[in-house]
């Protein structure tokens, strides 16, 4: 079941994104050869009118291939005022900009019908992922350590940690032991130690374990976004898309400023676990967690990289600006550059994964044994 919603998950994602771009390439008059939800071979096609619709074996991506869009690539006199590459700018960017925004589409859809049933959504500041301590239990190592609200833990034992769950992980493993800590107290760096207490807990097999506590709780603070009714719904819809996309911004940001970890980042791996997740919570929880994927997939694929929507905007207003477009070479330069970024996102994100999740799942099940 894991699988089967992660499927259905990047299936709709992947049919949201490829139909902005298929139903702005049709409305603007350029041929669509291929409309395909999957990468790499063909499990079943159809071809209707110029278009062979094809469902193909990796269900990780898709794609719309209209006529034109590789370099140098042949065709007729006929088929020239219909191909991608002899379209105006503004249509060729429309064409790309369509698939992030479709996303955002999605996401709001998703909350205009929670917001007609009076159901609100959440967006979750980012201090609420962060190493920012809300409170602090009193007699516990954390309030004889020094430590206060509002205070920020930056480092342990001389490595930097930026998010809650390294921290927290940190802790737990180091009970009895005494760790130095880095700790931001307004424009202060503060040295300190803490000793976490050892507790006793019993994981999900009722196997006892000792684990060290602090006594901290996490700063967790919520944008809350409601609607009265069905006609206020549309323009609250809106809102929380606007605040969600501010939101992933904001943490693109962090992460290549280095104010976020990159620990963080997660790829299929994790998406698939959370989304198994989700859905065993309910259907509430797994399209509000679909909403928030689309939404980041919508402001990532508009990054300036080579290869992204972005990338190819960028291309096309250096074409605006200088009348021309760039040369063939400079392109596929640019897009095996972009392309080399992209696997090793991929692969981060996939080592992420595995050290986040297949790891623990692998020791919990075989090394245990």
């Amino acid at each position: 079941m894991m699988i089967l919603w992660a499927v259905i998950l990047f299936g709709i994602l992947i049919f949201f994104h490829e139909l902005g771009h298929f139903i702005v390439a049709k409305l603007v008059g350029v041929k669509v050869l291929k409309f395909s939800l999957g990468f790499g071979p063909k499990i079943i096609g159809k071809k209707i009118g110029d278009t062979e619709y094809l469902l193909s074996a990796i269900p990780l991506g898709g794609y719309v291939k209209p006529l034109g869009e590789e370099v140098g690539e042949e065709m007729s006199e006929e088929d020239k005022p219909r191909a991608f590459n002899y379209q105006p700018v503004w249509k060729r960017a429309a064409i790309v900009i369509a698939g992030p925004i479709f996303n955002l589409v999605l996401a709001y859809l998703i909350f205009v019908v929670f917001l007609s049933m009076n159901i609100p959504i959440n967006i979750p500041e980012l201090d609420s992922i962060t190493t920012t301590i809300e409170g602090v239990v009193e007699d516990s190592p954390a309030a004889a350590a020094g430590l206060m609200p509002e205070d920020i833990i930056v480092s342990i034992e001389g490595e930097d940690v930026r998010d809650w769950n390294d921290m927290a992980e940190t802790f737990s493993a180091s009970p009895g032991k005494t760790l130095k800590l880095g700790v931001k107290r307004g424009e202060e760096i503060l040295d300190m130690q803490v000793t976490p207490e050892s507790k006793t807990v019993k994981n999900e097999q009722g196997e006892e374990s000792q684990v060290g506590r602090v006594g901290v709780s996490k700063k967790f603070n919520f944008k809350t976004i409601e609607s009265s009714g069905i006609l206020q719904a549309p323009i609250k819809g809106l809102e929380a898309v606007y605040e969600w996309c501010a939101l992933t911004i904001e943490v693109v940001v962090k992460l290549f400023s280095g104010g976020v970890s990159a620990k963080q980042v997660g790829g299929p791996i994790l998406i698939v676990d959370a989304a198994a997740k989700a859905a065993a919570i309910g259907a509430f929880a797994y399209f509000n967690f679909i909403a928030i994927i689309s939404i980041n997939l919508a402001v990532l694929n508009l990054l300036p990289v080579p290869v992204l929507d972005g990338g190819h905007i960028v291309f096309f207003i250096i074409e605006g600006i200088m009348g021309r477009p760039l040369s063939d070479k400079f392109q596929e330069n640019a897009n095996r550059i972009g392309m080399s970024l992209l696997f090793m996102l991929i692969a981060f994100v996939f080592y992420n994964d595995i050290v986040r999740i297949v790891l623990p799942w692998f020791q919990k099940t075989f090394m245990s044994q």
